[in-house]
């Protein structure tokens, strides 16, 4: 996977292709990326600014932390609840004793 350009870079290449100076193709060409990948980096930005509904990338990066965070604290209360259940049975009267 190719690394992604700094967000100084991406930043400027958005802000030409929005002056409208030029059409999206000329300007991508122009900084050597290709058109599909200005696209996508004029959405984020759009999506960024507020002129788009949508997720932004920081927004989906704390939501996965947020969900695996959620996953583990269940897994972690699952343990829990069957440890009580197991140490709440050991003290049962009749179980694992012989009375006659």
């Amino acid at each position: 996977m190719p690394r992604p350009y700094p967000k100084e870079f991406r930043d400027d290449v958005v802000a030409v292709a929005r002056r409208g100076d030029a059409p999206i193709k000329q300007v991508a060409a122009d900084f050597g990326i290709a058109e599909s990948c200005l696209r996508n980096w004029l959405r984020d930005a759009d999506v960024a600014d507020g002129n788009r509904p949508g997720v932004t990338r920081t927004e989906s990066a704390e939501l996965r932390e947020a969900n695996r965070r959620i996953r583990l604290l269940e897994q972690e209360n699952e343990v829990l609840r069957r440890a009580a259940a197991y140490l709440s049975q050991a003290h049962l009267p009749g179980k694992g004793s012989t009375r006659s």
